[in-house]
Formats: C-alpha cells, sequence, structure tokens
C-alpha cells in the first residue's frame, strides 16, 4: 500500500501594520514597523504622505499612535484614504493622538495645527459625508469608528459619570484619543 501524500499549502503571513513606529518601543509582535527614515526598530521605510507601498486590500491590521497630530489637514486626508485603500473590508487600525483639551496637543512642537478632536472621525464615514455639506474636501473612505479616552490617572480611579463629566468640563481629564476605525 502506498504512503498518502502530504499536500502543504503556504499560507501567507498576514501582514499588519505599526505607521510611524519610530525606535518600535511600542510594536507588537508580528506588526511590520513602518517609519519614514531608517533607524533600529524600522521594518520598512516608507514615507506616509506619498501613496504607501502596499497592494489595495492587502493589510489585516495597523496601528498608528500618536502620528497623526504631526500632520496637516491635507496630509492626514491623505493618510485616511491611503489607510482605507490598503486595509482589507471590515479590518481596523487603532489610532492614537492627544486629546485636544491636554496640553499633550499642545506642548510638543512637532504638532500640527489643529488637534485632531473628536468630531474628524465623523469625516472618514461615507454616509456621514453624504448628508452634510464639507465642501469639497475629497475623501476617498469609508470606516466606522469607536472612540474612548486615555485618562489623567486622577480621574482613572472615579466613577464613570465623573469621568465623563470630567472629560467634557476640564481640561487635562482626557490625555489621549484612543480610535479604532474600521473599513467598511
Amino acid at each position: 500500500m502506498a504512503k498518502p501524500k502530504l499536500k502543504f499549502e503556504m499560507v501567507p503571513a498576514l501582514l499588519m501594520l505599526d505607521l510611524g513606529t519610530g525606535n518600535g518601543s511600542r510594536k507588537p509582535a508580528g506588526y511590520l514597523g513602518v517609519d519614514r527614515t531608517e533607524r533600529e526598530g524600522v521594518d520598512k521605510v516608507a514615507d506616509l504622505l506619498e501613496p504607501w507601498p502596499w497592494e489595495d486590500n492587502s493589510v489585516e491590521e495597523a496601528q498608528a499612535i500618536h502620528l497623526l497630530q504631526q500632520f496637516t489637514a491635507q496630509q492626514r486626508i491623505h493618510f485616511v484614504n491611503e489607510l482605507y485603500r490598503v486595509l482589507k473590508p471590515g479590518c481596523r487600525c487603532l489610532l492614537i493622538v492627544p486629546y485636544w483639551a491636554s496640553g499633550t496637543a499642545y506642548g510638543n512642537l512637532l504638532n500640527v495645527w489643529p488637534p485632531v478632536a473628536e468630531h474628524w472621525f465623523y469625516y472618514l464615514n461615507r454616509e456621514w459625508r453624504a448628508v452634510h455639506d464639507i465642501g469639497g474636501i475629497e475623501y476617498a473612505c469609508d470606516f466606522d469608528f469607536t472612540l474612548g479616552y486615555g485618562l489623567h490617572p486622577a480621574v482613572q480611579l472615579r466613577s464613570q459619570e465623573y469621568q465623563q463629566h470630567a472629560i467634557q468640563h476640564f481640561k487635562e481629564a482626557a490625555q489621549d484619543l484612543i480610535v479604532t476605525v474600521t473599513k467598511r
């Protein structure tokens, strides 16, 4: 009796991107660290303000931590349009930026005006844009999003009601805006 032949199929590795990885210190295991300059921790050198070097619908997951606030308004639009192009449908990207009412949004001179605020993420949804006049801004993306906040340690231990009140009324209560965008 002949032995059955085993068939092996190569499964491509998941493509997960840490965009603006810097020195790679926050890069999760299995992620490709992407930055514009070659240095320790960078796996792929790419200028994210140019067309991205990945195929359409090729990326499973991405993150950009403390990157978007360093782009102008037009550069942010380019970023989300390219992110939409390369993400597979249903896949997500974690975006973290300094909260607009936190000193970190203003203290770092690399940050560009205006700070990124919650309302900007509505513009990333095609249905929302269809209902609102956005004045010819050229978004090509269509994302759903969820958002949360990185809270000041003094606020973290308080009740959820207090946290919501503090975010709306107290400077420095929220330190970061934490958003997950999902490609529709």
